[in-house]
């Protein structure tokens, strides 16, 4: 039986933009991990795809197949659909998150990863968990500044 990676993941945003935070949980085998984070400001876009790339960031080897399952449209039909492939063709003109898209292709480019897309706030239990750890860290006092967000995509949250 092949062995397998299994990766849920959710991002959160209060105000979209406002307080945000991502959570993951991590199965492999009968071993669970779970991370989260908060962000002062933020969008829920930029949390759903930071939940992604960090909780491949996290892991250690690559010898394994990966299963990556979310609730974010945005994120499987980006990378399913091809769509942001073609961003990058057109140096992501007129495309946000751009930061964390560039990000994303550079870590997936070592692992073999299926997406899976899970309607949220359904019962799903790991989709469940990550939610409440992503609403959990945006409610946190313990939130990071998502710089590039600040810097470039609201410049008016600086002022």
């Amino acid at each position: 039986m092949e062995k397998l990676i299994e990766i849920y993941t959710d991002g959160s945003a209060k105000g979209n933009p406002g307080k945000g935070g991502f959570g993951i949980y991590l199965r492999f085998g009968n071993k669970v991990k779970e991370i989260s984070q908060g962000y002062r400001l933020t969008t829920n876009n930029r949390m759903e795809l930071l939940a992604v790339v960090v909780a491949l960031e996290s892991l250690k080897t690559n010898e394994y197949r990966i299963k990556i399952t979310s609730d974010s449209k945005y994120v499987i039909d980006s990378i399913t659909k091809r769509w942001v492939y073609n961003w990058v063709k057109k140096g992501f003109s007129g495309k946000k998150n751009e930061d964390l898209w560039r990000r994303y292709l550079e870590v997936s480019n070592k692992f073999n990863i299926d997406f899976v897309w899970v309607k949220g706030h359904n019962g799903h239990f790991e989709n469940e968990r990550c939610d409440k750890l992503a609403v959990d860290a945006a409610e946190s006092n313990n939130l990071l500044i998502d710089e590039f967000y600040e810097k470039t995509e609201n410049n008016s949250a600086l002022f």
